[in-house]
């Protein structure tokens, strides 16, 4: 089995449309039932326009989408933009099969070694054990529990903040660190 881990187009629109209409995908995220192709593409032209920083991620196994990541800065703050802010989603059938690591992988690398991103943040629902276990593998700890964060299928549930930091953050080359 080969996970392809490639940037996303917009012509991924009705592959990402067809993963987040899963309820075991879209519950799991801040996704709405009944996604939009539509709206999909828009959003991917937009994370793939000419000088964002955004990573929009698909994973294909056989040749089909069964994942997408998004690696965004986190908002316009300048004081801000060490950081960015992470999404994933795993299509039902290939969940447990290495998609979200191959994504993970792929961000974790993308934001330390060539974007030097200092942190990188996530939201995650507090009963997401498989994603909590995935984020925890990659570095990333809870630092706080939002009470009643979203509405999910008829309920106000909790999601944990966690947060991965560099673990190695950038130096010049060759010069030392200043102690």
């Amino acid at each position: 089995m080969t996970i392809t881990i490639r940037r996303a187009s917009p012509n991924d629109a009705a592959a990402y449309a067809h993963l987040m209409s899963d309820p075991a995908v879209f519950g799991g995220l801040m996704q709405m039932p009944y996604p939009d192709e539509e709206l999909w593409r828009m959003r991917l032209a937009e994370t793939c326009a000419p000088g964002k920083i955004d990573l929009p991620l698909a994973a294909e196994l056989h040749g089909d989408v069964v994942g997408s990541s998004g690696l965004h800065p986190v908002g316009p703050a300048t004081r801000r933009r060490h950081a960015m802010t992470l999404g994933i989603s795993v299509a039902r059938a290939a969940q447990g099969r290495g998609v979200g690591s191959a994504l993970m992988a792929a961000m974790c690398d993308y934001a330390d070694r060539w974007i030097g991103a200092l942190r990188i943040e996530l939201s995650v629902y507090t009963d997401n054990e498989a994603a909590i276990a995935l984020y925890r593998k990659f570095g990333f700890e809870i630092e706080g529990t939002y009470r009643g964060y979203a509405m999910r299928d008829g309920c106000y549930v909790d999601a944990y903040a966690m947060a991965r930091l560099h673990p190695n953050p950038p130096q010049i080359s060759g010069v030392a660190a200043a102690t």
